[in-house]
């Protein structure tokens, strides 16, 4: 029985995109492929009964609840995520080219199976990376409309819009019998964030670890030396302002509902528990 490839795409993406998802699935079925196309929309994406791969050409949002169907469906089915969207942190991740037909080869030719834990949030998952402090709050004050038309460049609007509105809350965070005061915190589950930098260089997506970095305060000058930091390569856990640690389960609360950030999108406020699943989803 030959490969069966559910692929998924974002409604709302721009026609280059559509394009792109098109050339994808007549890359899968030059390569002897059936594809099945889907759209991930707000309800929550239905897996398909006879699909023997997920494949999302989209970005981290879309990936996060696409992935996140397949674990609620514990599903035996590969993943994969072809990079078409605004940030694919994951893709980047995976090392996927960008080359449609090159993409397809690789992906169904493929012999080594990579796991993933996915990261439970609330009543969803995260994939890549979370975190509650300037750019949760950020991200949203981000306009839908605005991030359609210029892409990841919305984002930086809204962090020098946040400037000259600045917010300050305690965060409480607890792990184990580790307490934590702090004004924001970041948790990766893989190496990247916002791009290709990274706040936590050991964080692998096949480990079942979540790697915490919290500001002690966050005033503007706290947060720009985290970043500036972050951006030129260096170790953000060495500034004296940070505290690093791993663990399993995360909880995090605030006397503010503080929204969280995850894998790119608001999916919800403070209080929170964050917890390593145990089964991985596998990836190709």
């Amino acid at each position: 029985m030959g490969e069966v490839v559910q692929l998924f795409s974002n409604p709302s993406a721009g026609r280059s995109s559509r394009r792109a998802v098109a050339a994808l699935a007549r890359a899968f079925e030059a390569c002897g492929a059936r594809v099945l196309l889907s759209e991930s929309t707000t309800a929550p994406p239905r897996i398909a009964d006879e699909a023997t791969h997920v494949c999302v050409a989209a970005g981290d949002g879309t990936v996060r609840h696409v992935a996140g169907a397949v674990a609620r469906s514990r599903r035996a089915v590969t993943l994969s995520i072809y990079p078409a969207g605004t940030i694919n942190l994951l893709a980047r991740e995976g090392g996927y080219p960008r080359d449609p037909e090159q993409f397809a080869r690789q992906v169904l030719r493929a012999k080594v199976r990579r796991p993933h834990y996915p990261v439970t949030i609330g009543d969803g998952h995260f994939f890549a990376c979370a975190g509650v402090g300037p750019d949760s709050l950020a991200v949203a004050r981000v306009s839908g409309r605005l991030k359609r038309a210029i892409g990841r460049s919305a984002y930086a609007i809204a962090s020098l819009e946040l400037l000259f509105d600045w917010r300050r809350e305690r965060i409480e965070l607890e792990a184990g019998e580790r307490k934590l005061s702090c004004e924001a915190f970041y948790v990766a589950k893989g190496r990247y964030y916002a791009g290709r930098w990274s706040f936590a260089r050991e964080a692998r997506v096949h480990e079942p670890l979540l790697h915490v970095v919290a500001l002690r305060t966050a005033r503007r000058r706290d947060y720009l030396r985290f970043v500036a930091t972050l951006v030129t390569g260096r170790d953000v856990s060495r500034l004296a302002n940070v505290v690093a640690f791993t663990c399993t389960t995360l909880r995090a609360s605030a006397a503010a509902p503080l929204p969280i950030q995850a894998d790119g999108d608001v999916v919800g406020t403070l209080p929170v528990t964050l917890t390593v699943g145990d089964e991985p989803l596998i990836f190709r």
